[in-house]
């Protein structure tokens, strides 16, 4: 395939349709100091699925099976669908005419949930942005190491003017609490710039408190000192890239009406963001409206 036609195909997939997202509110204290009530979730990237270059593979099989028809399925499913479909169907070389076709999909994969064959799932990789999430929430996140890569914003090299914190929902609808909170967030947000700059003079001043020489990493040598009073309130945003069972089970663990309420609201706007551009991995999970009025996940096959 020509390069320039490669890349029309790549831009016509990817920016015809945004891929889904949810963007909460940013709030200020009295001071200008920014905070936010709910987690954003953005899916940055899905897998760009191209089946030609299986013709030849399926050429070589005997004509009468009819294997060199399987890509002239004219049914279109979303990306991540298509590829999970062709693993699958792979493992057992049914790329013949009887083999579900894709007008069939939701069947096939309802199969793959009740047998539990969620290894097929593992092709598709998914990845999303989170933000307006704290710390708290990042340490459980990056439990879910087997199926998961993480890219997380550094404290040590970040800090100042991008310094952000997450309300808790206990705190938004009680004044006290709530008070407490914002002015909480600006003295911390005070107390960590004024021992910045305390740390940065003395060290110009020739004291050896810390051991740096280049200025690049005398500012990170002040900012991992200085982050020592950042609470957990502090906002951690993140990439998480996963296969489709890693989510899933993601969805399973952290969408329960046992999770913590914070994890909980993230785990929910991912599903929601999940179930659009791959309905069929998703659609056998089910919203659950939870006493405290947030929402939760349930799912029939919670070990695919």
């Amino acid at each position: 395939m020509l390069e320039f036609e490669r890349k029309k195909l790549i831009e016509t997939e990817i920016y015809e349709k945004p891929l889904p997202f949810f963007n909460p509110e940013v709030y200020e204290t009295h001071l200008g100091l920014s905070y936010l009530r709910e987690p954003g979730v953005a899916i940055i990237s899905i897998p760009y699925v191209d089946l030609r270059g299986a013709q030849g593979f399926l050429d070589g099989f005997p004509r009468e099976l009819e294997f060199f028809k399987y890509l002239e399925d004219p049914t279109p499913i979303p990306s991540s669908e298509a590829l999970c479909k062709f693993a699958g169907q792979l493992c057992f070389l049914s790329h013949g005419p009887q083999r579900t076709m894709n007008k069939d999909a939701q069947k096939y994969f309802q199969n793959i949930k009740e047998s539990g064959h969620g290894s097929v799932l593992e092709h598709a990789n998914i990845s999303i942005l989170l933000w307006g999430v704290s710390r708290s929430l990042t340490h459980e996140l990056v439990r879910h190491r087997a199926g998961f890569g993480f890219s997380q914003v550094s404290q040590r090299y970040v800090g100042g003017r991008t310094l952000r914190f997450i309300e808790r929902p206990e705190y938004v609808d009680d004044a006290f609490l709530h008070e407490l909170f914002e002015d909480r967030i600006e003295r911390t947000q005070r107390e960590y710039e004024g021992i910045t700059d305390y740390l940065l003079e003395k060290q110009k001043a020739g004291s050896e408190i810390l051991s740096a020489d280049r200025k690049t990493d005398l500012r990170k040598k002040v900012r991992q000192a200085a982050r020592s009073l950042l609470p957990n309130e502090t906002e951690a945003p993140i990439v998480v890239t996963g296969n489709a069972r890693a989510w899933r089970h993601f969805l399973n663990m952290r969408g329960s009406e046992h999770a913590e309420i914070e994890i909980r609201r993230a785990a929910f706007e991912t599903y929601r963001c999940l179930s659009q551009v791959a309905p069929l991995l998703f659609e056998d999970f089910g919203v659950a409206h939870l006493p405290d009025g947030t929402h939760g996940l349930t799912t029939h096959f919670p070990k695919v």
